[in-house]
């Protein structure tokens, strides 16, 4: 072993004490400074002068070292030397080195304070876990959100939304997006980025998760195979959360999580004692996309139902101040809204009743369900004029008769909501769907995959196809135009849903390319990653479902009112009520009708009318027009269908 030299030494130890902060190395500086006044001093008293004593000579040399201006008073050469050797040291050490040391600690401290480390001191916000697809989307929807926001606010005894976003690294990119998306603007300064992982215990303190008035957990994005996946993330969060409440005695939070295989949800349950509410995100999309086949030009009501913007939502009341009335009552004093139904309280959860009879009494602790345009819709007007009450009688549920026929659907490209979507074509047992999966996806993989989820598959018939759906001559033999109906699936297996979106679209015009050359038109139901991307293909004809968005409003919108998930399981699942479209000859409706008159002719059927479906988009390519003025005359066309609520 070779002996260590002593400046060696010396250089470590001088080493370690600069890495320790700014604090140490303002202490070597400082002892250098002394150091090089006492050596100064030490210099110039052999020479006497007016040093009464070596600590007057020692303050010269500190004079000198920390201020040049004392360089024209020195007298005789030696001390002029010596001075002008402490001056050019006070440039290098004193000026130079400790500037350098406080400017590289304040910047250390901005750059610290940028990337969100402090600990947030705020009540009763809304806490977003992840920064995903999803957030931005999510975000625009909870400042959007007026009316029920409002609510919220009150519910909370809170002044303003304060939104606390948890992402891996807070940065000023990020700061720009936020500014930049069109629902945020410049309420992006209500919204505060802190970094961090949810699976950080830290880091969910960082947010002040027990403060907050509700948590939302959306689903993050993994690499196919990854052994940590959205849900595990999810699980782990909460119970930090949870041990954080035992840890400091406080109550939990209300949350909202998204997770990806439904199957997890006892797990969720489990995980959580609090009140939380779990929005199945895979089963969710899926669940729309199967109903969009069996009803096609569904996607426009979801489009419409469930993403912020123009159009109509569903809205959820409280029983306090209508306690007494009737469903009919209550609907003849909402002339702009359409009354679905209720939520009875029970011991277990609500009792949805949609579709209830308009002679139902409403208690004060039920919860009415709107469709309106907007939530002061929902409130009692007395300048507007009352409508006259409808009589409606319990809905009959039709027992479907079994379709014989087999529905053939060809899904072009793979991503982890395969399995949900194969066991939601299963669970329509009137049905016969026969599905093949293109996708350049191993088939022994899809196989595992679809085995995990499902159960008796053996039900379905599902071949799969190893190519590439992007190359032409593969999707032509293929043969899209033999098939009833093709989804084009956003892959997750890409870097970003930029590029997903990228490969749908290209392949969807490619497609487009192909069955021009063809009579017979399958439907087409094409889905997005990226919201961004909603707009550039204009003039499309196929349906398209943004998950991000739908999700994002979902999210949002049950986190501001949590009896809102039940309704839409409700509403978008097979069995109970379900959104139809229903051709206007199956009533007797005359042949100039208005709204209100559609209203009470399927009223009589037991069924509640919701809108129109034009056969002919309008100039903004719409064929959707729900709950329009009750004295709006419709004039259908030939190809026109009505939107009713049904039970099937």
């Amino acid at each position: 072993m070779l002996p260590f030299r002593l400046i060696d030494r010396v250089k470590f130890i001088l080493e370690r004490q600069l890495v320790k902060g700014a604090g140490f190395q303002l202490v070597v500086v400082g002892v250098f400074i002394g150091l090089i006044s006492l050596i100064g001093g030490l210099l110039v008293v052999p020479q006497g002068g007016d040093f009464e004593d070596p600590g007057s000579a020692i303050w010269w040399a500190f004079l000198r070292l920390t201020d040049p201006g004392y360089l024209g008073d020195d007298v005789g050469t030696w001390q002029r030397f010596v001075s002008t050797l402490l001056t050019i040291s006070g440039y290098v050490v004193f000026m130079g080195t400790l500037v350098a040391i406080l400017t590289r600690w304040l910047i250390a401290k901005m750059a610290d304070l940028e990337r969100g480390l402090t600990p947030v001191t705020l009540k009763n916000h809304v806490v977003v876990l992840g920064w995903t697809s999803q957030t931005l989307p999510l975000l625009s929807e909870l400042l959007g959100s007026s009316g029920r926001m409002r609510r919220f606010l009150e519910k909370h005894d809170a002044q303003k939304l304060n939104l606390v976003v948890l992402s891996e690294e807070a940065s000023a990119a990020q700061v720009h997006e936020l500014r930049s998306e069109p629902g945020i603007g410049r309420r992006a300064r209500q919204i505060i980025l802190r970094s961090g992982s949810a699976i950080q215990p830290d880091a969910l303190h960082r947010v002040a998760c027990l403060d907050a008035a509700a948590v939302i957990v959306p689903s993050a994005a993994h690499e196919a195979g990854s052994l940590v996946t959205s849900d595990v993330e999810t699980v782990k969060a909460l119970l930090s959360i949870a041990a954080q409440a035992r840890h400091f005695q406080a109550s939990l939070p209300f949350v909202v999580a998204e997770i990806q295989d439904v199957r997890k949800l006892p797990v969720i349950e489990r995980a959580y004692p609090g009140a939380v509410e779990v929005v199945a995100g895979d089963a969710t999309i899926s669940r729309l996309m199967v109903q969009n086949i069996l009803h096609p030009g569904l996607s426009e009501v979801y489009n419409e139902l469930l993403t912020a913007g123009e159009g109509n939502e569903i809205y959820i009341r409280g029983g306090e101040s209508l306690g007494g009335m009737t469903l009919g009552e209550l609907a003849a004093a909402r002339p702009e809204v359409i009354v679905l139904g209720l939520l009875k309280h029970r011991d277990a959860g609500w009792d949805v009743q949609l579709l209830a009879p308009s002679d139902s009494r409403i208690d004060p602790t039920d919860r009415v369900v709107f469709m309106a345009r907007d939530y002061s819709e929902t409130e009692p007007d007395p300048k507007k004029a009352t409508l006259p009450e409808l009589e409606r009688g319990q809905a009959v549920r039709v027992d479907r008769p079994v379709d014989q026929a087999n529905h053939r659907v060809l899904v072009l490209g793979w991503n982890r909501r395969v399995p949900s979507l194969i066991a939601e074509f299963l669970s329509y047992g009137h049905r016969h769907f026969e599905v093949d999966l293109v996708s350049v996806v191993p088939k022994a993989e899809r196989e595992q995959a679809i085995a995990q989820y499902v159960e008796n598959s053996e039900r379905l018939t599902c071949r799969h196809i190893e190519a590439d759906y992007m190359v032409e001559g593969e999707l032509r033999r293929i043969g899209p135009a033999g098939y009833d109906t093709v989804i084009l699936l956003s892959s997750d297996r890409l870097a970003s849903g930029e590029e997903a979106d990228a490969r749908s679209m290209v392949g969807y015009l490619q497609l487009e390319d192909i069955l021009a050359d063809f009579a017979r038109r399958p439907q087409l139901i094409m889905e997005l990653s990226d919201p961004d991307n909603r707009h550039l293909l204009y003039g499309h004809q196929s349906e398209m479902l943004i998950s991000p968005m739908i999700l994002s409003h979902v999210l949002a919108q049950v986190a501001l009112r949590r009896e809102l998930r039940i309704v839409l399981d409700e509403l978008f699942t097979v069995g109970g009520a379900e959104i139809q479209f229903r051709d206007p000859a199956d009533y007797p409706l005359p042949a100039s009708a208005t709204f209100q008159v559609l209203e009470k002719t399927v009223a009589a059927e037991g069924e509640l009318a919701l809108g129109v479906f034009r056969n002919k988009a309008n100039e903004r390519g719409r064929h959707l027009q729900l709950n329009p003025f009750r004295k709006d005359y419709l004039e259908l066309q030939p190809g026109d269908r009505l939107v009713v609520l049904c039970l099937t």
